[in-house]
């Protein structure tokens, strides 16, 4: 919520000084009662933004974790349809979280959003979002979440079903899991290939991933997004939808009517760029 609302604030250009001000505003929302909610990696750095950092160097120092890449999804929908650029934007929003040693988690973000908008696209396939998301991290720096992200998806294609899937994971554990289970190196992999062996179906995807096991409730929570965005409303149980209704503290359908008018803000905004890009030259 805190990430959509720095979107939608700038039109959907939000940058991380952007997103560490709605956090600074809204501290409550975090050390409030649902502190216990929220990870180690978010905590510290809303601590040290609010004691001493600039958004800049907040991270330093965290820990690996899947907590940018998990929240990412209003990334992927304010650039809906263009994965390149939903892929650019987080490697400067999650920066606020994790960077320096643990910037993969940068590359991790980065290919959840861009899954997220190509999966908006009409003609998108469940092979067109999977290529977006890996194209998606920066091929010299992020190479090594490009790799486990192609080895993950080589099993599922191989297994062709989730139960052969998972045994096989968890039997090459040293390959696909971290000492940390919510490591972006572990969680984005999975969450891919659990897609893909889910052929994009909402509840097949969460329903894998909630019992995957490791810090299944991340990937479940990725999956669902790209599935979500791939499929389309109508195709959630209408019970997890009523449920999320009544749960939640933000209005859901609010939010999403939001976000999607800041998405067609930013969409008008860089046509309108481009048209007077076009007449100058």
């Amino acid at each position: 919520y805190l990430l959509a609302e720095a979107l939608i604030r700038t039109d959907g250009f939000a940058t991380y000084d952007d997103w560490a001000q709605v956090w600074l505003e809204n501290w409550e929302e975090i050390f409030g009662d649902k502190v216990g909610k929220f990870f180690y990696s978010v905590l510290h750095t809303a601590v040290k933004l609010s004691d001493h950092c600039i958004p800049r160097m907040a991270a330093l120092g965290n820990m690996p974790s899947s907590s940018s890449a998990m929240c990412i999804a209003p990334v992927g929908i304010v650039n809906a349809c263009n994965p390149r650029q939903a892929a650019a934007h987080p490697y400067n929003m999650a920066s606020l979280i994790h960077i320096h040693d643990v910037s993969f988690c940068q590359d991790g973000a980065a290919a959840i959003a861009a899954a997220i908008a190509a999966a908006f696209s009409r003609t998108a396939t469940v092979e067109s979002i999977l290529e977006a998301a890996t194209n998606a991290i920066v091929p010299n720096s992020g190479q090594e979440m490009r790799a486990l992200i192609i080895d993950a998806l080589a099993v599922a294609r191989q297994a062709s079903e989730y139960e052969a899937f998972r045994q096989r994971i968890y039997s090459d554990q040293s390959h696909f899991f971290r000492r940390i289970m919510c490591d972006s190196r572990e969680t984005i992999p999975i969450t891919l290939a659990i897609f893909f062996i889910a052929k994009g179906d909402i509840k097949k995807t969460v329903t894998y991933a909630a019992n995957f096991g490791r810090d299944a409730d991340t990937i479940a929570t990725m999956g669902g997004a790209i599935a979500v965005a791939f499929q389309g409303l109508n195709q959630i149980r209408s019970d997890w939808v009523e449920k999320s209704r009544r749960v939640t503290s933000v209005d859901q359908d609010d939010l999403a009517e939001r976000l999607l008018r800041t998405s067609w803000a930013k969409f008008d905004a860089q046509q309108a760029a481009g048209k007077e890009f076009l007449s100058i030259r």
